[in-house]
């Protein structure tokens, strides 16, 4: 066995800070020591994180990651202490610098966590910047599939990750294209990952089919939709184009899924010079 932070937007700012971007984390830990090492893996990458430890309460969140020979996981999650974030603990200055909001889907799942994720939305918004909503996990779609597209409607959310499975939840259909027909009818910018074929952007009347990059052996696919999404978040931080954004995202997810753990082994904005993706 072995001990690695993760988390999945904590996985995805890291991504982004590999690629050279300057950014920052809001999420709830303990007090303890696995909540100390969080913190401090976190810094470690260049992510500013400033939110206050919890003194009482659950324990610093964890999950099990079970791996199988073919690369696929299987998880068992804690939540703890994460779902304790609260409004209190969104910083106001930091969201309104941020040109890029990104909020993870699991926050919807206890009140406090929710009124922090739409305080955050809310402010962004009002600053004139990007937010961005994963959806996380097909299951928790399944619990708050109305309030998801709500979001998008009340244009609180103009950018929306998910794989496959999560939007054919989102829509209730079996059909992608179906699925992607209705993203289309939101307005806003939907990404939507499939594993080894790559991905597919809908942008406007758009519609951008980017391919995956081909790796030797899958190792842990723990972590690709996150990274994948820290890529195409760092394109649009560079004013780059939809293929591109998902071509850095492609990247990304490659480096990840050929090793065990959630976070890159090796710069990733070096990894994109090479491809001759970031100048």
């Amino acid at each position: 066995p072995r001990i690695a932070s993760g988390g999945s937007a904590a996985n995805t700012i890291v991504g982004v800070a590999s690629f050279g971007v300057k950014s920052a984390y809001i999420g709830k830990v303990k007090n303890d020591v696995l909540g100390a090492a969080f913190a401090e893996d976190l810094r470690a990458t260049g992510v500013s994180f400033a939110t206050s430890a919890a003194e009482h309460g659950p324990a610093t969140g964890r999950c099990f990651v079970y791996v199988t020979p073919d690369g696929e996981r299987t998880m068992n999650t804690y939540l703890g202490a994460s779902t304790y974030l609260s409004p209190a603990d969104v910083d106001e200055e930091l969201v309104r610098a941020a040109r890029f909001v990104y909020l993870e889907g699991y926050m919807w799942d206890r009140p406090a966590a929710k009124s922090a994720f739409q305080k955050a939305a809310e402010i962004a918004r009002q600053a004139g910047h990007r937010v961005s909503l994963t959806l996380s996990d097909s299951f928790c779609v399944d619990r708050f599939r109305g309030e998801f597209i709500d979001l998008m409607r009340r244009g609180l959310v103009d950018t929306l990750f998910a794989n496959t499975d999560e939007i054919l939840s989102l829509y209730q259909t079996p059909h992608l294209t179906e699925a992607l027909d209705a993203v289309r009818q939101e307005g806003v910018l939907a990404v939507v990952t499939r594993s080894e074929k790559g991905s597919i952007v809908i942008e406007g009347e758009a519609t951008h089919e980017v391919p995956a990059f081909p790796v030797a052996k899958v190792v842990d696919t723990t972590g690709a939709g996150d990274m994948f999404a820290a890529g195409y978040l760092t394109g649009m931080a560079r004013g780059a184009d939809a293929r591109t954004c998902a071509r850095l995202g492609a990247l990304a997810a490659a480096e990840i899924i050929q090793h065990l753990g959630a976070r890159p082994l090796v710069s990733l904005a070096e990894l994109a010079r090479e491809a001759s993706l970031l100048g």
